[in-house]
C-alpha cells in the first residue's frame, strides 16, 4: 500500500512530461488541425451571393477546377488581417477563390467588400452557418484547397499569409494540376 503513495505521483509526473513534450514540440504546426474531410468530397452548397442576392454561388460550378475556399466574416478581426493577402493571391490568378461569409450580416459584408476590395469569384452568404457546419468549420478564417475532383486537399486555420500560400498551397496546387494530391 505504501508503494502506491510514491508510484502514483511518479507515474502522473512522467505522463505530464510526455504530454508536454508532444504539446510543446517546436516543429508542430500550430495552425494544423486534422480534418476528417481531407481527401473526401467537399460538401456541396448553393447560396445567394453577398453582393448580388439574385445570383447563386455554388462550389459545384467549379467542378473540374482546383480552387480555394475561404471562410470569413466581418466580425472576425483575423479575417481583416488576411484580406490584403487574399487580394494579392487573387491578383496572381493561380486559382479561383470562392468565399463563404459565415454568420454575418449581408449589408456589413457588402460594405466590407466594396471598401476593402473583393478577392472572390463569388461569396456565398451563410447567415445561419449551416454550410460552415457541413465543412467542419471551427472558426474564421479558415481556408481550404479543393482539387479537380472536388476533394478537400488541405485545410488552413488562421489568417492566410504569403508564406502559407507559397509553402502550403502552391505546391499542393501544382501537384493537383499534375493529377496527384
Amino acid at each position: 500500500m505504501w508503494k502506491w503513495k510514491f508510484v502514483l505521483p511518479i507515474v502522473a509526473f512522467l505522463a505530464l512530461i510526455v504530454l508536454f513534450a508532444f504539446g510543446l514540440n517546436p516543429k508542430r504546426d500550430l495552425h494544423y488541425l486534422p480534418s476528417p474531410l481531407i481527401g473526401k468530397p467537399a460538401p456541396q452548397f448553393a447560396l445567394s451571393d453577398v453582393l448580388d442576392p439574385n445570383r447563386i454561388v455554388s462550389n459545384g460550378a467549379l467542378k473540374g477546377h482546383v480552387y480555394v475556399f475561404n471562410v470569413w466574416a466581418t466580425w472576425c478581426g483575423a479575417c481583416r488581417e488576411e484580406h490584403e493577402t487574399l487580394l494579392a493571391i487573387s491578383r496572381q490568378n493561380v486559382v479561383p477563390i470562392l468565399g463563404l461569409d459565415w454568420n454575418d450580416q449581408r449589408d456589413r459584408a457588402q460594405q466590407w467588400l466594396q471598401q476593402l476590395g473583393n478577392p472572390y469569384q463569388g461569396v456565398g452568404f451563410d447567415d445561419k452557418g449551416r454550410v460552415a457546419i457541413n465543412w467542419g468549420v471551427y472558426g474564421a478564417p479558415e481556408t481550404y484547397l479543393i482539387d479537380r475532383q472536388g476533394r478537400i486537399l488541405y485545410k488552413h486555420i488562421a489568417p492566410m499569409t504569403m508564406n502559407v500560400w507559397n509553402k502550403q498551397f502552391l505546391p499542393r496546387i501544382a501537384a493537383a494540376r499534375r493529377g496527384g494530391a
